[in-house]
């Protein structure tokens, strides 16, 4: 009795909720249902729109699966699940006039502080959030292949952009080879093709993914060059592609997602591989001298 109460009172009403439940839960769970837990959250569209069928289908499950992940996460069947997915939708869907209007009846009364304490405070959160819960030698790691590449290309889009456009300012300034992906010509494509297995890549996207980031990171790894990805889940389609990948899980105020965890993270690079090869030099000048 005791376990049906806590299940109940844990069961997540929000699809931010359900992704750190499942992440939290992963390991743990059957085969099946963790491969279409993994279809959920990388295709949360796809759950919110389809059938039992369809989905079950596209995720190469049966159908009684995806009832089995509802129950195992505590919802009464799937079509409770679902309404997760749907209700992530209608909040994403939001025009940015929408957003606006939601913040006007939120009731704040100084409008412009509370909006700037908002975000601050959603910052804050984020940030707080990734020093918690960041790895320092998966940082450590991935600043050794880094370190290592000819080249660095940078792949990111949309709302990711902004990383990888202050990372091309960073790398510059420190004099380390780079390729932004970013071409306003439309060959990203052909610029990723430049890379070798002496190179690597860092790309950053966030849900819902795009298309072109996660292709162009799956085409580099498909030829052994090496991929450091930032993204939001553990269930991320660039993590299937990555030597090493970071999981930011940035907090959002009245909807709108700021990028400062991620920004904290990628500033981080620059300086650390640099200050890794000029290390390096200082060690094999000495060695030349001896």
């Amino acid at each position: 009795m005791d376990n049906s109460i806590d299940t109940q009172i844990r069961v997540p009403r929000d699809f931010e909720s359900l992704r750190s439940i499942i992440i939290e839960r992963k390991n743990a769970m059957p085969k099946r249902l963790a491969q279409v837990a993994a279809f959920a959250l990388a295709n949360p569209d796809e759950i919110a729109f389809g059938t039992t069928a369809s989905i079950a289908m596209a995720a190469e499950v049966q159908p009684s699966t995806l009832v089995r992940l509802a129950h195992h996460l505590g919802y009464v069947g799937f079509s409770d699940l679902q309404s997760i997915f749907r209700e992530r939708l209608r909040d994403r869907t939001l025009s940015y006039e929408e957003r606006l209007v939601t913040l006007e009846r939120s009731g704040i009364t100084d409008e412009e502080a509370g909006i700037l304490s908002g975000f601050l405070s959603a910052a804050s959160q984020s940030v707080n959030k990734l020093a918690a819960t960041i790895e320092t030698e998966t940082f450590t790691k991935a600043i050794d292949v880094l370190a290592a590449a000819e080249t660095i290309y940078l792949i990111a889009k949309r709302r990711s952009y902004p990383l990888t456009a202050h990372m091309t300012y960073a790398f510059s300034k420190l004099n380390i080879r780079h390729q932004i992906v970013a071409s306003p010509n439309g060959i990203d494509g052909e610029i990723t093709r430049f890379a070798t297995q002496k190179d690597a890549a860092i790309a950053a996207s966030f849900s819902p993914y795009a298309a072109d980031s996660l292709a162009q990171a799956e085409d580099l790894a498909a030829r052994q060059v090496p991929v450091i990805a930032i993204t939001d889940s553990a269930f991320s389609p660039l993590t299937a592609c990555a030597t090493h990948w970071f999981e930011v899980a940035e907090a959002d105020f009245a909807g709108f997602r700021s990028l400062s965890a991620s920004m904290a993270l990628i500033m981080a690079f620059p300086v650390a591989i640099a200050e890794r090869r000029r290390k390096s030099v200082i060690k094999a000048d000495k060695t030349k001298m001896e």
